[in-house]
């Protein structure tokens, strides 16, 4: 078995520099690709021995699900290789930090500084819904802020693909407790809405500064989705923040918002932000476009047209 160490080569092309990251599926290093002589991060899969073929189909299907996705809030996929049986990922290195550590050190952040955060995450999902894929596991760790407030949406290691089959153990849950949707817990398939009501958690929890369903245990806060309306947001969050937050936090599915597109929207990102998430391969501005519905069929969309 290979064992890992600074300035060893993959596939006699990526150094390892540093472990940045370590994941029950995977540990992330900063690395260097000697031949375009530039930084990436090199997320190299550790499977559960016992499963060894599903996480390695997880780890292909993290491959080729984000490398469909090309956006500025996306972190890009440059490369999927295997050396001597150990599969990895070449990726884009983002220099910043990860929106869980950002809200441990800082506590509660402005509701400016949500906005942003949300919506541009909101455009990553955007990207992704509108090529079929849905994330599963939207949370603060999978967020990364870079220094000039760039978000980069990232690991989609439980994503799946809506034309394609899931591969998990009988009973088993994916996603964490603290962010899954109340359809999640109780089973159900994963849809576009269900990334809307873990990006709705995520953002209670920047305005707030915990975790609105933390139960102590996983299965009670899985049930708390269920069964809990989320605590009230601080009293000096604006009234149109505070709406879209509670419309993603709903419940039932149907009442979400109709799409990512829409939540961005309404939180108010200009025009050029809204034809970004046009270019990266999302909705057509202005006109009559496909959207994914909540059961994960194709349903159709009106473009919202922008002055």
């Amino acid at each position: 078995m290979i064992r890992l160490h600074e300035g060893f080569v993959l596939g006699e092309r990526y150094q390892l520099d540093s472990r940045i990251a370590s994941g029950g599926m995977a540990d992330v290093w900063a690395g260097h690709d000697l031949v375009l002589e530039r930084k990436v991060a090199v997320k190299i899969m550790r499977p559960d021995a016992g499963h060894e073929e599903m996480f390695a189909r997880r780890f292909r299907d993290e491959a080729l699900n984000s490398a469909r996705l090309l956006h500025a809030n996306i972190a890009t996929v440059f490369d999927y290789g295997e050396d001597d049986g150990l599969a990895f990922l070449i990726m884009e290195l983002v220099e910043g930090e990860p929106l869980s550590a950002v809200v441990r050190e800082r506590g509660p952040l402005s509701h400016v500084e949500t906005r942003s955060i949300m919506g541009q995450a909101a455009l990553a999902l955007g990207v992704a819904h509108e090529a079929r894929v849905v994330h599963r596991d939207v949370k603060p760790p999978n967020i990364l802020i870079r220094g000039d407030g760039l978000v980069k949406l990232t690991d989609f290691g439980i994503a799946r693909a809506l034309d394609a089959s899931s591969h998990t153990r009988h009973g088993e849950m994916l996603g964490t407790p603290n962010y899954i949707s109340p359809e999640q817990a109780m089973g159900k398939a994963a849809t576009g809405a269900s990334d809307l009501y873990s990006l709705g958690v995520v953002a209670h929890e920047m305005l707030s500064g915990r975790r609105p369903f933390d139960r102590g245990t996983p299965l009670a806060t899985a049930l708390s989705h269920v069964q809990e309306p989320p605590p009230e947001l601080p009293d000096d969050v604006p009234e149109d923040l505070r709406h879209v937050i509670d419309d993603c936090l709903a419940k039932d599915p149907e009442l979400r918002p109709p799409n990512a597109r829409a939540v961005a929207l309404r939180l108010g990102l200009g025009d050029h932000e809204i034809i970004g998430l046009a270019l990266g391969l999302a909705w057509s501005v202005g006109q009559d476009v496909e959207g994914v519905g909540d059961d994960g069929a194709d349903v159709p969309t009106q473009a919202i047209d922008l002055p």
